[in-house]
């Protein structure tokens, strides 16, 4: 049986400073490749050439990766600031729109770093630009220096809630993860449920309400050692398994009978 088709949504990038590329993270294939056991695909997350509509066509289910440039804060009715960073407003413009008609549909999407703060935004959140400037939070952002391996450590806990998805998903009410990132969520969507948290309060883990499939989002990246780490493999795995399920045309009962 062929594998079920994975976009994984790419960045924007200049090579040597001159040179436009769109790409992904190697890590995001591997973990898509071997522990979701899908085909992945890299999609140039421009409307320029690419439509919500081919790409919900083409792939079984989407992984939305992290990346340097932040959602821009007008998809959120916030003002523009210094600490909101670089933007990349084309993969806005696939993204949160490939995010809600995905949700609407049941088709499988997994929502890492930057594709966790997508997902509220899609689903009507706001995000803060610089968490570890509020009182009582600790600095998330990755490691300035060191090997990569130092970078993606596993840092900090995470606490899901207690008989909730993702409790249920790896077994434990806590787990170990890495941290690298800047923003975070502020204000959750109307159907965003925050399933996790740092130690610091700050929000890890949620999932769509009410979504007829799967729908989860972490802040963490769980693509780093994804075969060998116990807290990311059961996640790209049930993330593997509906992507099989959209693939084998197994519908919500609520499309069905539509």
């Amino acid at each position: 049986m062929a594998r079920p088709i994975v976009g994984i949504i790419g960045n924007s990038y200049l090579i040597n400073d001159e040179y436009p590329a769109h790409a992904g993270g190697s890590m995001n294939s591997h973990a898509v490749a071997q522990v979701s056991d899908a085909l992945p695909m890299i999609i140039p997350a421009d409307p320029e050439f690419v439509s919500v509509a081919e790409l919900r066509e083409a792939c079984d289910g989407f992984v939305f990766t992290g990346g340097r440039p932040n959602v821009h804060p007008e998809e959120y009715g916030h003002e523009e600031t210094e600490a909101h960073g670089t933007f990349d407003r084309a993969r806005d413009q696939i993204a949160l729109g490939l995010i809600r008609e995905c949700v609407e549909v049941g088709q499988p999407i997994l929502a890492i770093c930057r594709g966790f703060q997508e997902l509220n935004v899609a689903m009507g959140g706001t995000l803060h630009p610089e968490i570890r400037d509020l009182p009582g939070r600790m600095n998330h952002r990755m490691p300035p220096d060191g090997t990569l391996e130092e970078k993606f450590e596993l840092r900090h806990d995470v606490t899901f809630t207690k008989g909730g998805p993702f409790h249920r998903l790896m077994g434990s009410e806590v787990v170990l993860t890495n941290t690298l990132h800047g923003q975070g969520i502020e204000e959750p969507g109307a159907r965003i449920v925050i399933d996790g948290r740092a130690d610091d309060g700050t929000a890890e883990a949620i999932y769509v309400k009410g979504a007829l499939g799967f729908a989860l989002g972490v802040q963490w990246h769980p693509e780093w050692n994804a075969a060998e780490d116990p807290v990311s493999r059961p996640l790209f795995k049930a993330f593997g398994e509906a992507a099989r399920a959209w693939a084998a045309g197994e519908r919500p009962a609520a499309l069905k009978s539509a």
